[in-house]
Order: structure tokens, then C-alpha cells, then sequence
């Protein structure tokens, strides 16, 4: 992938709920994001605003999650116009209900009433953290993003009352001078922080696929990983282009008397179609969570040979947590 010339975003000025006043019903309301990333200060809420697809009311329904601002009534409403890439700054979003009026009542997934999920439109700079909700259903935490550019916004809940979690998605511009990163080739190796984690298995399109990921730290297992959100490991799958997301949880979890800690994860994920997906995997060890990242391709016949290890993942090494 030839990066690009740098872009100058322009100052990201106009209302988000202008964008979002434009999106009618219940269902739905954004299809994939075909858009190439924004240049010259486009509003990057325009691009999750979208009219649903063609092929009537119902052809969303199959979309995969991440690509809808709204979904069952419920909307992703930021009220920060703006990322930082610099200091730290407050991002500040409500989750609205089919009434209206923002949720404040929350089911707890993996320990945690909301998930928050930032990464930019070229698959850099991801981060997971956890806002805090304060009384009138705004969330809200400390944020900065590494570099300028267009990010798209993930956030994974369950509202006190629903029997499933929605995952909804927004794109939140921080303004500067963007510089695109090539997406890393396909890799079954990534290192972070002084660790290797190898990825075994592959992804096929319309099947539940099993992947294994094992951690290791100067040539030895890792077999005391840490419980991090109530699991040894957390795997966000994300596909290049339109950012379909997957966040995939693993096979057992600490204290179930069979799921050993490290070195090996296991996940099963179903993605969504053929396409480059990347992979974050979160895990913690020595009190302190790390990210590992890998560039996987999905197609009807997965090769089984791995592909040999690429240099440095971009995004390593600025992963945040919270």
C-alpha cells in the first residue's frame, strides 16, 4: 500500500446533531462506509449518517454491527465535535434510547457497563477503554489519539433490559495534518512490550472459526496470564474498509476449572464476508494490559502455510487502555 500525500484536515466545525437529525425509524440507519477517508474538514459524522442500502427497509438487518449510528431505536449521540492529538481532553457521547432520552441503566459485559473502542479509519492507533457514566447518561473520559486523521468510534453495551448488546459506531475527526499508515501484511507473529503472541488458525467466511493466540516472553510460555475484564484475553476484529467490527470473546474463562492461564487463547469468530481483517488482542500480565495486533486474510480457501512474519505493526506500542 503506497501512503499518500499528507492532508491538512480542516478544523471539524460543523454539529454533529444537524448529521444526525437526518436519520429516520427504528432500524438501521448506516450501511457500510464505502467513503474514502474525509479530506479538506469534511464532518466525519457525514460519513456514518448514511441512508440505509438499497433493496427496501430490511436490507440492513443483516448488516454486521459497528456500522450503524442507530440500531433498535437506540443512537450513538457524541457531543464532543472533536478527538484530541495532543493532550488529553474530555470525550463526552450519549447513548439515546427508542424514547429519546439518554440510557442510564446498563447490564455489565466483561465487568464493564460500556466498552469504547477508537481506532483510525486505517486501521492505527487502537485503543479500549471504559468511560465513566454520570448521572444524566453522559459518558465521558480523559482522550488522546496518537495522530491526526479521521477515527471511527465503537460503542459495545447492553441497556438494563435487553437480552443482547448493540455495538454502534460513529466517525469523530481530530484535526491535523493526516499521514496514512500502511495496513501491515498478513503475519502469524506480533510483538508488544517484550512479548511474541503467535496466531494459529484462520478465518472463513460463513463458518464459526476457531483462533488460537499464545503469548510468550523471551522464548517461554506465558502460562500465568491475568484476568483482565473477567477473561485471559479480549479479541476486537475489525475489517478493513468499511470497519465492520467484531468483538469476540474466548473459549472459557478463569476459575471454570478447564481454561488454563496462557499461553494459548482460544477464540471463535465469525466473520462476515471475504476481506483483510485486523485483529487487536488484549491481555494482561504483570499488571499491566497490552495490545497485539495482526493483518488476517479471510477467503473462501483459507491458505493453511503462515504467511512469514512482517516487520513492526503499525499502531504498536500507543494502544491505550482504561
Amino acid at each position: 500500500m503506497t501512503v499518500r500525500t499528507p492532508i491538512k484536515l480542516g478544523a471539524y466545525m460543523l454539529g454533529l446533531a444537524a448529521v444526525f437529525g437526518t436519520s429516520v425509524g427504528l432500524g438501521s440507519v448506516a450501511g457500510p462506509d464505502r467513503t474514502p477517508p474525509a479530506a479538506h474538514g469534511m464532518p466525519a459524522a457525514q460519513h456514518s449518517a448514511t441512508a440505509a442500502p438499497s433493496g427496501g427497509a430490511g436490507a440492513d438487518a443483516h448488516l454486521p454491527v459497528g456500522l450503524q449510528v442507530i440500531q433498535d431505536g437506540y443512537r450513538l449521540a457524541p457531543e464532543s465535535p472533536e478527538l484530541s492529538a495532543g493532550e488529553p481532553q474530555q470525550f463526552r457521547f450519549r447513548i439515546l434510547g427508542p424514547d429519546g432520552t439518554p440510557v442510564t441503566r446498563y447490564t455489565a459485559t466483561h465487568e464493564k457497563d460500556l466498552h469504547l473502542i477508537v481506532v483510525r479509519r486505517d486501521l492505527a492507533h487502537f485503543q479500549h477503554v471504559h468511560p465513566q457514566l454520570g448521572t444524566d447518561g453522559t459518558w465521558s473520559t480523559a482522550l488522546a489519539v496518537a495522530a491526526p486523521g479521521q477515527y471511527r468510534v465503537f460503542a459495545d453495551f447492553r441497556p438494563a433490559g435487553r437480552e443482547s448488546a448493540l455495538t454502534l459506531g460513529v466517525d469523530v475527526a481530530a484535526p491535523g495534518e493526516l499521514r496514512p499508515v500502511p495496513l501491515p501484511e498478513p503475519a502469524r507473529t506480533a510483538t508488544v512490550d517484550g512479548y511474541t503472541v503467535t496466531l494459529d488458525g484462520d478465518l472463513v467466511p460463513g463458518t464459526s472459526s476457531k483462533v488460537t493466540l499464545s503469548v510468550s516472553r523471551d522464548g517461554a510460555p506465558v502460562t500465568d496470564l491475568e484476568p483482565y475484564l473477567g477473561a485471559y484475553g479480549h479479541l476486537v476484529a475489525l475489517r478493513d474498509g468499511d470497519l465492520a467490527y467484531l468483538h469476540v470473546h474466548p473459549d472459557g474463562a478463569p476459575g471454570d476449572g478447564r481454561t488454563a492461564p496462557g499461553p494459548g487463547i482460544t477464540f471463535y469468530t465469525e466473520v462476515p464476508s471475504v476481506g483483510t481483517y485486523r485483529l487487536y488482542l488484549d491481555f494482561q500480565h504483570a499488571g499491566k494490559v497490552r495490545t497485539a495486533e495482526f493483518t488476517v486474510p479471510a477467503t473462501a480457501q483459507t491458505a493453511t502455510t503462515p504467511p512469514a512474519p512482517s516487520g513492526e505493526q503499525h499502531g504498536e506500542g500507543d494502544q491505550t487502555h482504561g
